[in-house]
């Protein structure tokens, strides 16, 4: 048993996808998604603390890191990207354990609902469900505004302007209004190194492109929604939301409602941490976890 670190590559699809994991392979697995702009070396901080329960597996996902990093916008589809976690999870032994934060909260909650067999718990660190969010981003006000910075990542040369000036867009845009005490010299220079990936940022960037959510205009609420299918969108397995309330690019509006769509749903909230707080208090969120599975597993 072991919290260091190992890597491969693996293929899923017949696509090479890289994977970085700690603990004991016979022990349960945690599977754990990223989100933009990360890779698999974000859960860095965190895995090693649950290594001793969890066999931790942290992919790059497709279009980041070393992974597989298709050109063309039609690559990265959420029915493309929730597909090649299931074939991981597939490989390795279902049910699992499956976590994500921002963006891999997405494939995380795409995992819950459309393929409940293999996702026995779900966990989900400042990361949102598509109904409650697009409600927000539709409604006009506060969300709305904090989610402008999607429509410039949408734009054809979005990947271009963020690496000009050394990633100087880039780095902005990332820690924008956050608490940076925790990025250390070294880890800047690992997020470059990955940034710096030959068409990495367009491929990161088109996961964006890719999503058929709206954002309203501030003061202009959407009205047209389409009815979403509330039955084919629930997470009927035991749910677990840990929030930092110092998110300035998720609010708390993002998570309303979300009860509705998880029946089994506790949440821990976290007033002095914000988006990034699995990097913050990584122990913090290990010992919610560890909390949370001793309560739900009796």
């Amino acid at each position: 048993m072991t919290n260091r670190v190992r890597t491969e590559t693996v293929l899923l699809g017949g696509n090479p996808f890289f994977l970085r994991r700690w603990g004991d392979e016979s022990l349960p697995p945690l599977l754990l998604l990223h989100g933009f702009p990360e890779y698999g070396g974000a859960w860095g901080d965190l895995a090693p603390l649950l290594a001793d329960r969890f066999h931790c597996i942290a992919p790059d996902q497709r279009g980041f890191g070393q992974s597989w990093a298709p050109d063309g916008v039609e690559n990265y589809t959420a029915s493309a990207l929730v597909g090649d976690m299931a074939e991981l999870i597939t490989q390795t032994g279902a049910p699992m354990t499956v976590m994500g934060h921002d963006w891999g909260a997405a494939i995380a909650y795409g995992l819950a609902m459309f393929k409940p067999g293999l996702v026995d718990r779900l966990i989900i660190a400042n990361g949102v469900h598509p109904v409650p969010f697009q409600r927000a981003m539709a409604a006009g006000g506060a969300q709305s505004e904090a989610s402008q910075y999607i429509n410039f990542l949408r734009r054809d040369d979005s990947h271009d302007l963020l690496a000009a000036n050394g990633f100087a867009r880039m780095r902005d845009l990332f820690l924008a209004k956050m608490d940076t005490g925790w990025l250390t010299d070294d880890t800047r220079a690992a997020y470059l190194a990955e940034w710096s990936r030959p068409g990495r940022l367009k491929t990161m960037t088109h996961w964006y492109r890719a999503s058929p959510l709206r954002i309203a205009e501030p003061g202009t609420p959407l009205t047209d929604l389409p009815d979403l299918p509330v039955d084919r969108l629930m997470v009927r397995c035991p749910h677990l939301l840990i929030w930092g309330e110092r998110d300035t690019a998720l609010l708390p509006e993002t998570t309303a409602g979300l009860d509705a769509f998880a029946p089994d749903l506790t949440r821990v909230t976290l007033p002095d941490l914000d988006h990034w707080l699995i990097h913050q208090d990584p122990q913090t969120i290990a010992d919610a976890i560890i909390a949370w599975l001793a309560k739900i597993d009796g």
